[in-house]
């Protein structure tokens, strides 16, 4: 049995079991408290890692405000257990699709509700929070999870179809992959027809805006106004689909990842990135 104390303002990494043959790792930033605690679990974006950048400065600062912060690789990423900050695993990286994504989340949320041993959670106050495509991905699942309270993204997607139409899908059929370039590394990343017929089967489950549509919660949703990557129209167009329970800020100036880089040498936060933590804090802390 793991001593809890040992673990309060530590930041631990701990493997959970996927559903599909893969092993998802994940950490978690835990603050002093004897009481049940509010949990953010976070979802990285596309050719992302729970370790990109700052996000390990995100997590001390949501500790820091009293909340558990768990974040994780989803287990198709293309990142290893040896390399957790590198794409060493490309074959698995293009083997990755949506409802993959989907399982590794749902396998974190029933890893806290059910089988956690590190720490007590409070069970009512279950968050997401998720960037780029891993905001549209934490949408959809708060959608569908009752377990959830509440969700954030930070410059989410609003149409999982931009990274499937956009494509040349006849010669992708032909091929059997899609490479795209990985402009950090060079790397040529593959993306096999396989992620083509899962959105092709699943888009129901997938339609990220009737998802806001349905959704009976409450949503956070902050986007830049100079993001080149995914357009604050995404953000808009989300915000449309159920101005009840979705709230938009907006980041004067604010690009995809509002000034931060990967590899990120820093102390602090980019004051833009500081401004969208202090945001989602709040929110969180208000539900």
């Amino acid at each position: 049995m793991i001593d809890k104390l040992s673990l309060f303002n530590t930041h631990l990494n701990f493997i959970i079991q996927g559903k599909n043959n893969r092993e998802i790792l994940a950490d978690v930033r835990i603050p002093e408290s004897k009481k049940p605690l509010p949990v953010v679990i976070f979802s990285h974006g596309f050719k992302g890692f729970k370790d990109w950048g700052p996000f390990n400065i995100v997590a001390r600062l949501f500790a820091e405000a009293g909340f558990a912060f768990v974040k994780f690789n989803f287990s198709f990423n293309g990142t290893t257990f040896e390399e957790p900050l590198e794409f060493a695993d490309l074959e698995a990286f293009g083997n990755n699709n949506f409802t993959r994504e989907l399982d590794d989340l749902e396998q974190v949320i029933d890893w806290l509700a059910n089988d956690n041993s590190l720490f007590d959670v409070d069970l009512k106050r279950i968050y997401l929070l998720g960037h780029s495509r891993g905001g549209g991905i934490s949408i959809l699942k708060a959608s569908e999870d009752p377990r959830i309270a509440a969700v954030a993204t930070w410059a989410a997607v609003a149409d999982f179809s931009r990274f499937i139409t956009g494509q040349d899908i006849e010669n992708w059929k032909k091929t059997g992959v899609h490479f795209i370039e990985n402009t950090r590394t060079g790397q040529m990343m593959p993306l096999y027809l396989q992620l083509y017929y899962d959105f092709m089967e699943n888009q129901e489950r997938l339609h990220i805006k009737e998802a806001v549509t349905r959704m009976n919660k409450p949503l956070l949703l902050v986007h830049g106004t100079e993001d080149d990557t995914v357009a604050l129209n995404h953000a808009i167009e989300l915000l449309g689909q159920n101005p009840a329970k979705a709230r938009l800020v907006t980041v004067e100036g604010g690009d995809h990842a509002f000034g931060a880089a990967h590899p990120f040498i820093l102390e602090e936060l980019p004051p833009l990135f500081q401004h969208v933590v202090e945001e989602s804090i709040r929110f969180f802390n208000s539900k």
